[in-house]
């Protein structure tokens, strides 16, 4: 019975996934980048110091607790948290394979336009916000859609969203991380996948019942260290691989505006092919207009708006032009290069060699060694999808509780500490799709909402009197 409905639907789901990545949100993130970067006057250029000062300033592990919502440093390691996951590895590793190297320059331009989405989604959040008399913060997406259009329009959209991100992060989205730690600790370590669903679900359901202050502390302790990691390993290949390096730039680039090379068909499709995966999976990784990192940045207790906006650039700067980026380094210096498994292989060739999930094992394994390569990239999707998991679930419950009031949000985890659970059991296309679905579903009444309010955006950029009360 299950399996017939999921043969049903697969191909439905996959067909809507194709319209709305291939052509509607290809377009809607570029436009909506490229309208903020103008409005703002490339904001993620003229602010990217300051918002760089503001991160690394004073850089802590150990931020003061706060009455109510978090440090702007802490609400800036949730929102990476949930940006950072398999996204960057699972993800980029797919848009390698699916569109050639190539289809890593578009998610870098995607990036560099979404730096302005998310400052705009930042700044809104903030200035849309909710701060009850208990403390408890309210805020994201669904408070500025209802701040955009009034009375039936507006909570149709605003419902509309929150019931997609629920769907697509709280559930269908956990259950995709936890499947990735699940396959690839089995394949590193050779443990029942059950056992790592346990453990998981005892780990999660510890700091979900904490609130907002556990999953601050945790985070912005969690997000430096397993950052730090990654990039250590992933510089010692780049520094093994070093006389591969400048190849593997020229491939990236060559690759973006000659895809058929690689892909295979005329220039068109293979633009288009090349083109979609960076853009669905640039998505994915960086979430810059989905909607789901304002709800971590309405939570800060900053001066201003503009403020968090600014430092919420420099997650997505971090996310796609660090740690995306060295994971597709190390990727394209190892398999595509020069004697790698994958030169000169086509994109329908190199997906029969080698499955997306292990693709980044097989990468740092050149230089690891196989099994210490799978080792490291397990213990790092772990961290990466682990601290996603709990991102993720602070999203979908903020959502329910818009939805059906704040009682709602126990019965919302513990559904989705079932489908985390679940996730490390299965692997299923479906579910996978779905996530995806929703994904993209979420990314349309959010990118309205943010084009109805750009003049309030500006208007904090420009730093003029109507961000002043905020002193």
């Amino acid at each position: 019975m299950i399996e017939s409905i999921e043969a049903a639907l697969f191909p439905i789901v996959c067909k809507i996934n194709e319209y709305l990545s291939n052509y509607i949100l290809v377009f809607l993130l570029l436009g909506i980048g490229f309208w903020y970067s103008i409005k703002t006057r490339f904001v993620q250029i003229r602010c990217f110091k300051e918002g760089w000062n503001s991160v690394f300033g004073n850089l802590s592990l150990r931020g003061k607790k706060h009455d109510s919502g978090m440090s702007s440093f802490q609400a800036l390691a949730t929102a990476i948290a949930a940006q950072v996951g398999t996204g960057n590895i699972v993800g980029a590793s797919g848009a390698i394979l699916t569109g050639g190297p190539g289809a890593i320059f578009w998610m870098w331009l995607i990036a560099f336009f979404g730096m302005a989405t998310i400052y705009a989604e930042a700044t809104l959040a903030q200035e849309t916000r909710i701060v009850e008399k208990d403390g408890n913060v309210k805020g994201g997406p669904v408070y500025y859609i209802t701040t955009a259009f009034k009375g039936g329009f507006g909570k149709f959209l605003a419902g509309f969203f929150a019931i997609a991100i629920t769907l697509a992060l709280g559930f269908f989205g956990c259950m995709v991380q936890s499947n990735s730690i699940g396959e690839t600790f089995s394949n590193a370590f050779n443990v029942p996948t059950w056992i790592i669903g346990v453990v998981l679900v005892a780990i999660c359901g510890f700091i979900f019942l904490g609130g907002v202050q556990r999953l601050a502390s945790v985070t912005e302790k969690i997000v430096p260290i397993m950052a730090a990691v990654f990039l250590a390993g992933g510089l010692i290949v780049l520094i093994a691989r070093i006389k591969y390096v400048p190849a593997t730039f020229g491939m990236i680039f060559r690759y973006a505006f000659a895809p058929q090379a690689i892909i295979g068909g005329g220039f068109g499709a293979a633009l288009k092919i090349a083109l979609s995966q960076g853009a669905k999976r640039g998505l994915f990784s960086n979430e810059a207009g989905m909607g789901s990192t304002p709800h971590a940045h309405a939570q800060a207790n900053v001066k201003n708006p503009h403020q968090q906006g600014v430092v919420a650039m420099i997650g997505v700067f971090i996310d796609t032009f660090v740690v995306l980026t060295l994971n597709a380094l190390v990727i394209i210096s190892t398999l595509y290069t020069e004697g790698g498994p994958l030169h000169g292989c086509g994109a329908a060739a190199a997906q029969d060699v080698l499955k997306k999930t292990n693709l980044a094992q097989t990468a740092f394994g050149v230089v690891f060694g196989e099994s210490a390569g799978a080792m490291f990239v397990a213990v790092c999707l772990f961290f990466f999808a682990f601290s996603t998991i709990l991102g993720w679930n602070l999203f979908g419950k903020i959502n329910m509780a818009y939805l059906f009031g704040q009682k709602s949000t126990v019965v919302y985890t513990v559904i989705a500490l079932v489908f985390i659970f679940l996730g490390t059991l299965t692997s299923s296309d479906l579910v996978w799709e779905l996530s995806d679905m929703f994904n993209n579903l979420m990314v349309i009444p959010n990118a309205i909402a943010l084009f109805a309010l750009t003049g309030l955006v500006v208007k904090h950029v420009n730093g003029t009197p109507e961000a002043d009360r905020w002193e």
